[in-house]
């Protein structure tokens, strides 16, 4: 299984380190946000793991929602709970609930499909940033705070038009950012193509907390950190 490196089970129960997480982000999403650093005060795992996961456990329905409610630490021991024929949550030994999925039509279990289709999502996914989240800001003219930025998972929907796919791959179809106060809410919008054709499309939102007036100087600052930080890692691990 391609994710066996990036979480540990126990019984029925699954949990990731830090430096699983953050492998993870960065080699697999291509995502250095830093809250997924190993050594942040704020680590937390990325949702796209989480969504990973749970789709590499329970497949992929032809219509699915996602609906993320809580951050999730290293060493945090979870399982998939069953909540009624159609939702499906991940859940902590206390019950509390991380990420909650609701799926309907027909299911897929073909791993090698499920691969392909989370490998090519988290790998669109992690080009928020500063590919279209910088323009965003820059048309709004507000931003993250650049010294503690913080933009996390609200919910995914995704829908196939059919299942019998091999090779889909995702495609950006466009983007918003709506900004009330300090917190703005981010609307990705994408499509699956196979051989030419639009065979599902999604929906993502995340949430931008701290917004501040939008400043050049400091995004540029934190583009380059952004990209020094990629450079490092890439340099590590393909040396």
């Amino acid at each position: 299984m391609f994710l066996t490196p990036y979480f540990s089970t126990q019984d029925s129960a699954f949990q990731f380190t830090r430096q699983q997480a953050s492998h993870f982000a960065k080699k697999v999403a291509g995502d250095f946000n830093p809250i997924h650093d190993e050594d942040s005060k704020r680590f937390c795992v990325p949702g796209d793991l989480l969504f990973a996961v749970l789709l590499q456990q329970e497949g992929i329905s032809q219509k699915m929602s996602f609906r993320f409610s809580g951050m999730v630490s290293d060493g945090v021991a979870l399982h998939i709970e069953e909540k009624g024929p159609q939702d499906s949550a991940l859940v902590d030994e206390n019950g509390k609930e991380y990420l909650l999925m609701h799926h309907e039509g027909q299911k897929s279990q073909d791993q090698n499909f499920i691969e392909h289709v989370v490998t090519n999502y988290v790998q669109f996914s992690g080009m928020n940033f500063p590919h279209i989240m910088v323009p965003l800001m820059e048309e709004e003219q507000m931003m993250i705070n650049t010294q503690r930025p913080l933009v996390i998972y609200e919910s995914m929907d995704v829908e196939f038009c059919r299942l019998d796919l091999s090779h889909p791959e995702v495609e950006f179809t466009g983007a918003t950012f709506d900004v009330t106060g300090k917190r703005g809410v981010v609307t990705l919008n994408f499509a699956f193509k196979e051989d030419g054709e639009v065979v599902g499309k999604g929906v993502k939102k995340m949430i931008a907390s701290g917004l501040k007036p939008y400043q050049q100087e400091d995004i540029d600052e934190f583009v380059n950190r952004f990209n020094a930080c990629k450079a490092a890692f890439t340099a590590e691990y393909n040396s």
